[in-house]
């Protein structure tokens, strides 16, 4: 008996070994093999939402400051290909790309490889530990996006970070665009005041057993996030309300950069701000996704209708989103159903995936914009609207209050709500609203948003990632002169054709054997 045990243990260090020293080649190889490229790792690159903007905007602002450089996408969706994600970063967003993007291949096969463990990433893929399940499943899908193709630069995009101490393994350079953080303050004081939420079951909230129990849960993932997140290079972060966040979770402030989503304010801010009020529309663009809280906006919507006077005309509100996956489908079908529900479906217009054209018209003929998502960490919708002429009416928290819906020269751009009472108030004063003092509102809401465009995007984004893709490296080089001179030793630290490097000269006493110029990395 004694002596199986002793074989089972020594099979079992011995199996443990072996993975261990298969992981160690694997990282080996992908050291040896990287690529001078830039990985974007984004898996759902058909999101339709604002991240999927910054996505393209983010490749086209590398692509102009390295042409040389390769970006390569991972991407889950095997419909994918170099031409098609162009094309689509084109018809839906109007970014024009220098050149189309590549998608991670195998050499030998010469054919596209995606990533085929993304359901790791799925939220149903953990009805329960979401939050910790998908991250350690990014760990998983990050290791397979790595050891099929490893670049220098690893670029984060949809708020992974437990990828990133796997990319540094790979010895890649590691830098992020992060949306919002993972884990926040607010919601740990959410839980700990017991408030239900799309984040916090009401099962949970109910109960301080569990609430006190989920309150540790976070503690400790939020441990973790912050060792994870310290691992960036560079943390490029969206919003004031982000990056006081992760400032506080990651402790590298030294290493963030604000740098706002870009948004098409220039399109938008050709369309006249003169709207038609028969009948007045309010558009809603919003992924259709919980955190957005489309149901706050029906049920404020039918609360303004009834509380209209009857000679008013009718408002109709237009949600424009997009749907990821099935659990979208669903909700999509829950506010049609709930639009029926409220006696409002007449007045409701659902427009699924649409083109960034039809995006533009939709907005063109707002009269208002709508935005109920709580601690929303900027706010693109928000911004197109105020570009396009539609007075926002947005929730009153993080990006929306901090940036965007401030005054411009002391001039209103826009309503803060909470609630349906507060948003129901906030729509019937845009109907009812004197044409004059309308665009007046309008007028500064596209000035403020002017400060969003993508323009000022490609610059702040630019500025930030510069320094990651310079070489480094420093050039001393020994300059001799006349027998009786003193001799110069110049110290020249050469970034890139594009940084400017740094001169020091030190006079030497004696003169050197040889002139040399050494390079030191």
């Amino acid at each position: 008996m004694a002596n199986w045990l002793v074989l089972s243990a020594f099979i079992a260090v011995t199996v443990v070994i072996a993975q261990a020293v298969r992981l160690l080649f694997m990282v080996i190889n992908g050291w040896r093999n990287r690529k001078k490229a830039v990985g974007v790792f984004h898996p759902y690159t058909n999101d339709g939402g604002g991240g999927e903007r910054v996505l393209w905007c983010a490749v086209k602002a590398i692509q102009d400051v390295n042409p040389n450089l390769d970006c390569v996408i991972y991407t889950g969706d095997h419909d994918a290909s170099p031409d098609s994600l162009s094309g689509r970063a084109l018809d839906r967003f109007g970014v024009k790309l220098i050149h189309p993007p590549k998608v991670p291949f195998t050499s030998r096969l010469h054919q596209v490889v995606h990533l085929h463990r993304r359901k790791w990433v799925e939220e149903t893929t953990y009805p329960r530990f979401t939050m910790i399940g998908q991250s350690f499943g990014s760990i998983y899908l990050s290791w397979e996006a790595l050891c099929k193709y490893t670049p220098l630069y690893y670029f984060d995009t949809s708020g992974y970070a437990f990828t990133y101490p796997v990319a540094r393994i790979f010895g890649c350079k590691v830098f992020s665009y992060t949306h919002y953080p993972t884990i926040s303050l607010d919601m740990l004081s959410r839980v700990r005041g017991r408030s239900s939420m799309y984040n916090n079951d009401s099962l949970i909230a109910k109960s301080a057993i569990l609430s006190r129990f989920k309150v540790v849960y976070y503690t400790l993932f939020g441990w973790l996030y912050s060792f994870v997140g310290s691992c960036a290079h560079l943390a490029m972060v969206n919003s004031s309300w982000t990056q006081s966040h992760i400032e506080k979770l990651w402790g590298i402030p030294a290493r963030i950069r604000r740098v706002y989503p870009p948004c098409d304010t220039s399109r938008l801010q050709a369309l006249p701000l003169e709207k038609s009020m028969k009948p007045p529309k309010i558009v809603s663009v919003a992924q259709f996704r919980p955190e957005k809280a489309h149901p706050l906006q029906l049920e404020a919507f039918a609360v303004a209708i009834k509380k209209l006077d009857q000679d008013l005309p009718r408002p109709i509100i237009q949600l424009v989103g997009s749907c990821r996956n099935e659990a979208d489908e669903k909700r999509l079908q829950n506010l049609k159903d709930l639009a029926i529900k409220l006696n409002v479906d007449d007045h409701v217009e659902f427009h699924k995936n649409v083109m960034y054209s039809d995006l533009v018209r939709l907005l063109g003929g707002a009269v208002a914009g709508i935005h109920s998502m709580t601690d929303e960490h900027f706010g693109i919708s928000v911004v197109e609207y105020m570009a396009a002429g539609a007075i926002p009416i947005a929730h009153n928290s993080a990006g929306p209050r901090m940036d965007i819906v401030l005054p411009e020269n002391g001039k209103q751009t826009g309503f803060l709500a909470q609630g349906v009472e507060e948003y129901a108030e906030a729509i019937i004063e845009v109907i009812k609203m004197p044409e004059n003092k309308r665009l007046e509102i309008a007028a500064a809401a596209r000035k403020r948003a002017s400060m969003f465009s993508e323009q000022r995007f490609y610059e702040d984004f630019k500025a930030a990632v510069r320094p990651i893709f310079c070489d480094g490296k420093i050039y001393w080089r020994i300059i001799s002169g006349p027998p009786c001179a003193q001799f110069t030793l110049q110290v020249k630290k050469k970034q890139c054709s594009k940084c400017t490097g740094a001169e020091y000269s030190v006079p030497l006493r004696q003169r050197p054997l040889i002139s040399a110029v050494f390079s030191v990395q």
